[in-house]
């Protein structure tokens, strides 16, 4: 009966590796690890670097960016392990167990936010021509660690990374999403956690629709009644609010810090019914609009006519424009039913001008290209092919956002309670099968500035229902927005799709488990 026993203790612990209560430790071989988006190129080496207690994270140079970026390596890996990764200024030499993170100027192929991880048995080190290359760089890393790296509490585990070299840079220099905060609004904290969703999955721009026919959702000192009556409600009647300039300008502060830039649109002609609401002289007729708080489209408009309208938009884009750092203001334009076309076009060149006098440059959805584009215009192509091609032979630049293929709010299925889908429903596959160069006749590579995934919020009312409708769709066109074209194939990303659930579960994501993606348990 002993040797009985002693065997069958044996054979358990061989079926499981160890007696002990560790985990097996990762794969020896980087090209098998799961990373989304997948890298450009990896190799491997065979060996496995260790993080302990006595790791540091240093950074050559004094670069005040390098160290604001090791910081965050260190915020990422200190809770999980329960290590304290002292950030220091180094002489360049990573060694002795140590990570560095450096820039390389000279290495133009990696562009603005490429970079090369170098992992050997001594060290990790981490290279890029700029700051925003070593953030991409440190997403990579967390994924090349255990799943648990993202948990709050230190966990016992051996924190190993199989060695070997990534050399990755992003395909699309635009890669978005956009969060619609007007039809129903979202807290400061919520639209955090999205930047930070984002960032994981090296994504650069959010769009925030801060106006809309439910909600006006960003303080204007000089027109105050936008946001204190026009943002008092939402779709469905309750709640509502709006962002301070203060809390707008931290959220701003917030995307920089992660290299994510933000895109502040206020909605016009059309979807204006809140700002109508809230003052009777941007109505033709003179009498203020009633609070709207239904899902239908097309039926506001400005008053196109009137000087009251233009200086009502100069000041709303003077004081955004003022408060964001970043390159562009959108303008909207979509869906301006009642704007007669002759009214139209010469609304949408007065407004562009007003941007460009604040120093920005314009953004709008596919029908601004109806109007008679500004220089550097950036356009949004979501419905109309002909507004696409309109915009190319003007000179402009085109954002992918097509709705039958990107927009997250669409039903995955009939099934799906959430989301609508006047477009399509949109599985995983079909968000992630379509090539952005093959969608309308004549637009190539040189014309698509990038890829953007607008989620609106009509039927979406809380964090939990925005993650549910966003993931894992937007890991998908993540990695369409970065991957290049030949090195995406279904198959390959929905095996590497369903190894990535303990990451999604560790970031602790409530995301759609599609039937389609053989989720590892």
């Amino acid at each position: 009966m002993k040797i009985s026993s002693l065997l069958l203790t044996l054979t358990v612990c061989l079926l499981y590796t160890s007696c002990t209560s560790e985990p097996p430790a990762k794969p020896t071989n980087l090209t098998q690890e799961v990373m989304i988006p997948k890298p450009v190129s990896v190799t491997a080496s065979g060996g496995m670097f260790t993080l302990t207690e006595a790791t540091t994270i240093r950074t050559q140079g004094n670069f005040k960016e390098i160290a604001q970026v090791a910081q965050h390596l260190s915020d990422y890996l200190a809770p999980a392990t329960g290590f304290s990764f002292s950030v220091e200024s180094g002489d360049g030499e990573s060694g002795d167990g140590h990570i560095l993170l450096q820039l390389d100027e000279a290495d133009t192929e990696l562009g603005d936010e490429g970079y090369e991880l170098n992992i050997t048995e001594e060290a990790l080190t981490l290279t890029a021509p700029q700051p925003a290359g070593l953030f991409r760089g440190l997403q990579t890393i967390r994924q090349l660690l255990p799943s648990e790296i993202e948990k709050n509490s230190p966990q016992e585990m051996n924190w190993n990374i199989a060695t070997g070299t990534i050399r990755d840079y992003p395909t699309y220099e635009y890669r978005g999403a956009m969060l619609d905060v007007a039809r129903h609004f979202f807290q400061v904290e919520d639209v955090k956690r999205y930047i930070d969703l984002m960032a994981y999955y090296k994504l650069n721009n959010l769009h925030l629709h801060l106006s809309d026919d439910q909600g006006w959702r960003i303080e204007i000192k000089s027109w105050p009644k936008l946001a204190e009556y026009g943002g008092s409600t939402q779709v469905g009647g309750e709640g509502g609010g709006h962002y301070t300039q203060e809390q707008y300008s931290d959220l701003v502060e917030y995307a920089q810090d992660r290299f994510i830039t933000i895109v502040p649109e206020i909605d016009m002609p059309g979807h204006t019914n809140a700002a109508l609401t809230s003052y009777p002289e941007l109505n033709c007729s003179g009498k203020a609009a009633e609070l709207y708080t239904g899902i239908e489209v097309g039926f506001s408009t400005l008053c196109t006519d009137s000087e009251v309208t233009y200086q009502f938009v100069d000041d709303v884009i003077r004081e955004l424009a003022a408060l964001t750092p970043g390159p562009y203001i959108h303008i909207g334009g979509d869906e301006s039913h009642a704007t007669p076309i002759e009214e139209y076009i010469p609304f949408v060149n007065r407004a562009q001008d007003i941007v460009r006098k604040h120093g920005k440059q314009v953004f709008g959805w596919d029908e601004i290209a109806n109007a008679e584009l500004v220089e550097n215009a950036v356009v949004q192509y979501w419905a109309e092919a002909e507004n696409a091609t309109k915009a190319i032979e003007q000179g402009g630049k085109v954002i992918m956002s097509p709705a039958t293929k990107t927009y997250l709010d669409m039903q995955y299925d009939s099934t799906t309670e959430l989301g609508l889908h006047w477009a399509a429903y949109i599985e995983v596959d079909s968000a992630y099968i379509w090539e952005p160069t093959e969608m309308v006749e004549g637009l190539g590579r040189e014309h698509i500035l990038g890829i953007e995934a607008p989620l609106w919020s009509e039927t979406v009312t809380n964090m939990d229902e925005i993650e549910y409708m966003a993931f894992p769709r937007l890991i998908g066109i993540a990695e369409i927005a970065w991957t290049p074209a030949a090195d995406r194939q279904w198959e390959d990303y929905r095996t590497r799709l369903g190894q990535h659930a303990p990451y999604l579960k560790a970031l602790e994501i409530d995301y759609y488990a599609s039937d389609l993606v053989d989720w590892e348990r």
